[in-house]
């Protein structure tokens, strides 16, 4: 929240409301309504950011679990199998985060048809590890006869230049055209 050329900070569910500020020569209080939600020291110096190491921390802890969320949803919608893997995993007391950053490292490099055979093996043999998952899709690459899938690392520029571009009606172009021209002609 910016007040008297400075910017203090306010918890995350508070960001872009209308809130109130109340100020004396020490002391910046912000209200959401009638609630206090930040108090801060008040500066009188120019562009500074003040800040509770408190609002911060849960910001920090909002954006970990969302990325957490990004990947599992993204893992799952991919390859469905994965969300019984994960209901079981969680049953077990596994750490979801590294079990799914684990599960989209072998999607980007085995694919989504051999993931979900490989996951169907693991929970068929009761595991919930990546490790097993793993041992299954080099097991059946060995199988295939083929060689190591190989990690490509590419960067940013390079991947949005991989970005789905939807097609759309070409009607429109006819209007380009004179109307005299005739198309069998050309």
């Amino acid at each position: 929240m910016r007040f008297d050329l400075n910017d203090y900070t306010v918890p995350h569910p508070h960001v872009r409301r209308m809130l109130s500020v109340r100020a004396d020569l020490s002391q910046v209080r912000i209200f959401d309504g009638a609630q206090m939600i930040a108090s801060h020291r008040r500066s009188y110096d120019r562009g500074q950011e003040i800040e509770d190491r408190r609002h911060l921390k849960d910001l920090v802890d909002i954006e970990r679990e969302a990325r957490q969320h990004r990947g599992l949803n993204s893992l799952t919608r991919a390859v469905p199998v994965c969300q019984t893997l994960m209901i079981r995993a969680a049953e077990r007391g596994a750490n979801i985060g590294a079990l799914t950053t684990a599960l989209l490292r072998l999607l980007d490099r085995y694919g989504a048809t051999e993931l979900q055979a490989a996951v169907e093996d693991a929970l068929r043999a009761g595991s919930v590890h990546a490790a097993t998952v793993r041992a299954a899709l080099e097991r059946r690459r060995l199988e295939r006869g083929e060689p190591p899938p190989v990690e490509t690392s590419l960067p940013k520029h390079v991947r949005r230049k991989d970005t789905t571009v939807r097609p759309h009606r070409l009607d429109s172009y006819d209007q380009l055209a004179p109307s005299g021209d005739n198309d069998d002609e050309h």
